[in-house]
């Protein structure tokens, strides 16, 4: 068997949350195959040993916690710094769903905890990675939205609330945060995780059948979509969502 050859090192860090597993583990991947080092977080701390594992210990860190704890926030910011000694990327992909129905009948404390999960936390994460290396060596800002922000979103309202507010966030971070650090947002529609599988398991034939790209996301495709928003190729685009969708938003034409 031929041994894998590890790319060179880029010399870049990146600080992926919510990165054991799904989009963010498929993101923290595509960022070590290009030669950058991660620093992943996520609140299960076996299965971020594995992440771990698979991204290789000489280019990876896990740090587990939950994304709206602020020591959290510290201690991954932190470990980017004493680990690796910057923090050029971050991507703020944690994040939660935990309630499906009308908003009509919303708890307002599931509300609270949705926003404070996928939004403050976000906010969080954008000052920390700021103060501790940005603002004086650059590097860009990469926030996982969704289809469900950009459209009404039938049975995931909360959710689709604070994905619509994760967008605004990137405006607002593109625009405090030039020139030196670019902001995008990225807009999945549904991609294979688990965190996803509610809204395929049993019919992902009839799901994708929906797509004119005949197939849901796949983690790598986010990864991919990431990748060229914290590289060189995207270094004059900033403050936009780059809707990673599979064509379903084409059906919403009329006719």
């Amino acid at each position: 068997m031929t041994a894998q050859v590890r790319p060179e090192l880029s010399g870049k860090v990146a600080l992926v949350t919510g990165a054991s597993r799904g989009i963010g583990y498929g993101i923290a991947e595509a960022l070590v195959a290009r030669g950058d080092r991660v620093v992943i977080t996520g609140r299960g701390e076996e299965a971020l040993k594995e992440a771990v594992e698979r991204l290789g210990a000489d280019r990876a860190i896990g740090v587990p916690g939950k994304a709206h704890d602020e020591v959290h926030q510290a201690a991954a910011v932190e470990a980017a710094m004493d680990g690796f000694g910057r923090v050029d990327f971050l991507i703020n992909n944690a994040g939660t769903n935990p309630v499906f129905g009308a908003i009509a009948d919303l708890d307002l404390g599931v509300a609270r905890k949705v926003f404070e999960t996928n939004v403050v936390s976000a906010l969080g994460f954008a000052q920390r990675t700021w103060h501790a290396w940005q603002k004086e060596h650059g590097g860009a800002i990469v926030n996982i939205a969704s289809v469900a922000g950009v459209s009404a979103s039938p049975f995931i309202g909360a959710y689709g609330m604070s994905k619509a507010a994760m967008v605004n966030l990137t405006l607002q971070l593109a625009h405090e945060f030039a020139p030196l650090v670019r902001v995008n947002a990225i807009a999945p529609a549904v991609v294979k995780t688990k965190f996803a599988q509610a809204l395929y398991e049993g019919r992902e034939a009839e799901a994708a059948a929906a797509y004119p790209l005949g197939r849901l996301g796949e983690p790598e495709d986010i990864g991919g979509a990431a990748a060229f928003l914290t590289s060189s190729q995207s270094e004059w685009i900033t403050g936009q969502t780059l809707v990673v969708d599979g064509g379903i938003f084409l059906n919403a034409g009329v006719g």
